[in-house]
């Protein structure tokens, strides 16, 4: 159908209750009607390397339903029932789709990032209970079969390791080449190792259990961490199912492609992508195993869209800048419309991208605790650039403020914390860690979602920036997106991140960290007066500004704050230390769940020196 206001919103809400809905209860009936509708066509295409013309792999409904039902019997064939847990380190591949589908049939697919470290990737192992674990075999170019192994030997409870070969995707030479390069097998561990296409072709194509027709939790998904260490959300089959439907419905057919070089451990890809192709029957293509960043993947990206006939392209805001510095080198007419999330997109490369390609960019908003979508720029209808759109059918979206100790709603433009209601958010048990429960509901119904926004007259939604993200400067609390859009007015600022940086006397101050456009130069002396004369607020004026080759970032783009913090952190506890005369330094910042992020100090004086210099900052010290 048409979506283009919201009218057409309450339209589709006025039909029905969502619980009246007619559709799937199971991933696995979605999957089965899909299939029966469009069994031929293509599903899932995926290609290890980047070329136009490089070997690739097609599965149509048929075939994706057939090897979903064998990984499932796999998986039960290993102890998996429907409360037992899958995890997987995996990059891109055909097998981690079959990963993510099979998983959630068999019991509760838990995707995890491979950049993770190991310690992390056993942190979450051990936090979700998993008892089998998929990677990747030993292969060139990866360090991912080793952390997986160290994280499965920091893990007792993950009883298999199913391990996905990525030779059968190579031509010849490197097929020869990579057994003959090949790492030697990673560390031991206590689990039992398998072929994960061996075994799975051993495997009845029709399901050896009964897909029982209820409503249950079938994901967990560790969150980004952009405000600290992970957590884990837990995911249903009818959020995971309303998200595809929303896709299904609003956006996508079947003679759709959509490009999707993000990563099959977030729920951008997962919940959004891959479920609305599910429930659409629409075509869906991975490029390589670490999409956007993996080799030529920018320099081939038009020529993928004409490949493939690509309809759809998906994207975040580091993914455009990178583009926009390639000519567009093929035909992309078949392109309708580019989305955008993970982050706020600037203005000026909104435009820099509708103009070299002619394709409008649509903006949304989602979260990992709400299973994703919460909102989105209507396809046919207005959009205001720089917003997230109007609430997506069936999700409720209030911005709320403290006002005497008492929440209420804010009215119109007024910034608050923006908190939800759908079917994908899970009233009462978002996280595993019951703890992280706490207080995370307004009136026990609507998610708190940490980010601050604001609603116009019109109902759009504006993100303004994190809560946690606030800097709070004697008392004064600074929004960092007045400073980060300022900086990405200049043209030299590719991307920016401010932080509050530790002080003595205010209790933080505002600094910046810039990554510059390819090519360009400009001094951070230079930026700070940008800054003067273009941040409104004299109080969010930044006092340090660094210009970094690249800003540390999530698999999705957006700025990880934690690591500029910790760079802060060090780096004014240094210069404390250094300016008293004290023999210590922080050698690293760790992360702790309860105090938050913890300078990790050596040297030679003794505590009480050091107190005295480091007990002044807000940050916690101790001895490394």
């Amino acid at each position: 159908m048409q979506w283009a206001s919201l009218e057409d919103t309450r339209a589709l809400e006025e039909e029905c209750t969502w619980a009246e809905r007619d559709v799937p209860v199971t991933l696995y009936e979605l999957l089965t009607r899909t299939k029966n509708n469009f069994g031929s066509r293509p599903a899932v295409s995926y290609q290890l390397t980047s070329g136009p013309k490089d070997k690739a792999e097609t599965l149509s409904w048929n075939e994706l339903h057939q090897k979903t039902t064998q990984t499932a019997n796999m998986f039960r064939a290993l102890g998996v029932g429907p409360n037992d847990v899958v995890a997987y380190i995996l990059p891109n591949a055909t097998e981690t789709v079959l990963s993510v589908l099979g998983g959630a049939v068999a019991g509760i697919v838990n995707p995890i990032n491979p950049l993770l470290d190991a310690d992390q990737i056993a942190a979450i192992l051990r936090e979700t209970n998993a008892k089998v674990v998929v990677t990747l075999k030993a292969f060139p170019k990866t360090d991912i079969p080793q952390k997986a192994a160290a994280a499965v030997a920091a893990a007792p409870n993950v009883k298999a390791v199913v391990e996905v070969d990525l030779l059968r995707y190579l031509t010849f030479p490197k097929s020869v080449i990579v057994p003959l390069i090949r790492p030697k097998n990673p560390v031991s561990h206590q689990a039992k190792i398998y072929d994960f296409n061996a075994l799975m072709a051993q495997q009845n194509a029709t399901l050896d259990f009964e897909d029982v027709r209820e409503d249950r939790v079938a994901a967990y998904f560790h969150t980004g961490g952009t405000t600290g260490m992970p957590k884990v959300a837990q995911h249903t089959y009818s959020g995971m199912i309303y998200n595809g439907w929303l896709g299904d419905t609003l956006l996508f057919t079947e003679e759709d492609a959509v490009i999707c070089p993000l990563p099959l451990f977030h729920v951008f890809a997962v919940h959004v992508i891959l479920m609305a192709m599910v429930s659409s029957g629409a075509h869906v293509v991975f490029p390589t195993p670490a999409g956007y960043r993996g080799d030529g993947v920018f320099d081939n990206f038009w020529k993928l869209i004409e490949r493939w006939g690509i309809t759809f392209v998906i994207t975040v805001p580091t993914a455009i800048s990178a583009l926009m510095q390639r000519p567009v080198d093929a035909d992309i007419s078949t392109v309708k419309t580019s989305f955008s999330g993970s982050a706020p997109l600037p203005l000026e490369l909104f435009r820099r991208f509708e103009e070299a390609t002619g394709v409008t960019i649509v903006e949304g908003y989602g979260l990992t605790e709400a299973t994703c979508l919460v909102s989105c720029n209507p396809v046919d209808g207005e959009k205001k650039v720089g917003s997230v759109g109007l609430n997506f059918p069936y999700t409720d979206v209030k911005v709320i403020k403290t006002v005497d100790g008492e929440m209420e709603e804010c009215g119109v433009d007024e910034v608050g914390e923006i908190c939800i209601a759908n079917p994908g958010v899970r009233p009462g048990g978002t996280y595993t860690e019951a703890d992280k429960n706490k207080d995370l509901y307004y009136n026990d119904v609507y998610l708190r979602t940490g980010d601050l926004g604001r609603k116009d007259a019109d109902k759009y939604l504006w993100i303004t920036g994190r809560a946690k993200d606030l800097i709070i400067r004697g008392g004064h609390n600074i929004d960092p997106a007045l400073i980060e859009e300022a900086l990405l007015g200049h043209d030299a600022v590719a991307f920016a991140g401010a932080i509050g940086q530790p002080d003595a006397h205010a209790g933080e101050i505002p600094c910046a960290y810039v990554e510059l456009v390819a090519g360009a130069e400009v001094s951070e002396e230079e930026l700070l007066a940008f800054c003067l004369e273009n941040v409104s607020e004299r109080a969010a004026h930044p006092k340090h500004m660094e210009i970094l080759p690249e800003l540390p970032k999530t698999a999705v783009g957006k700025v990880f704050k934690p690591d500029l913090r910790k760079s802060a952190i060090t780096r004014i506890y240094n210069a404390a230390l250094a300016d008293a005369g004290v023999d210590a330094s922080v050698v690293s910042v760790m992360d702790d769940k309860k105090r938050g992020l913890v300078a990790q100090v050596s040297g030679g004086a003794d505590d009480a020196a050091i107190g005295g210099v480091l007990g002044a900052f807000i940050n916690q010290w101790e001895r490394a």
